[in-house]
């Protein structure tokens, strides 16, 4: 049986071998790819790691939720989000989203259904996002679902011959549940 997660304007369900032509078409995107090293940005990594979602999907000892977005009104793939849990109740999280859908709210709907997923049905302690300090957009959203910036590490990633900054960002299970409504 597939997993899936819903909000207002959203499903966030497992991939699909189907589903890869759309990852591969917003994650091939020049403007998505700023962030990424160029290995990642290959068209044979986007089928690798669909395949790589679709396997780990099936583990009855499931550890990782990397999940296709699907707008609801157009039931097309929109983006990824993901959840991988690591020792000590820990994971980090992450989203991607094509980028005809941004400043719509989307990504920041998509992770708050991950966060309650995460907090409220896992019961996981800590959640963390790791980011090249330079890519706003993925800060201002951590920042938007309450998480606040933990390390700063100083040129720690090198690809497109420019040395990046890394900023990790977290939120603990007490800092969401205390936003919360009872």
């Amino acid at each position: 049986m597939s997993f899936q997660l819903d909000t207002k304007r959203l499903i966030l369900r497992d991939f699909k071998q189907e589903d890869q032509a759309a990852y591969q078409a917003f994650t091939s995107d020049k403007k998505y790819q700023k962030f990424y090293s160029e290995e990642d940005c290959l068209p044979d990594k986007s089928l690798s790691l669909v395949e790589q979602f679709v396997s780990e999907s099936k583990l009855t000892n499931r550890q990782n939720y990397n999940l296709a977005i699907i707008d609801k009104e157009t039931l097309k793939v929109i983006g990824v989000c993901g959840l991988r849990i690591q020792a000590d109740l820990q994971a980090s999280v992450g989203c991607g989203l094509n980028r005809n859908y941004h400043a719509a709210g989307l990504a920041q709907e998509a992770i708050e259904c991950l966060f309650d997923f995460a907090f409220n049905r896992l019961k996981l302690h800590r959640l963390y996002a790791e980011t090249i300090s330079q890519n706003k957009a993925a800060i201002k959203l951590c920042q938007s679902v309450g998480m606040r910036e933990e390390a700063l590490f100083i040129e720690s990633r090198y690809f497109k011959k420019t040395w990046w900054n890394t900023s990790i960002l977290a939120i603990l299970r007490s800092e969401y549940l205390s936003t919360q409504p009872n």
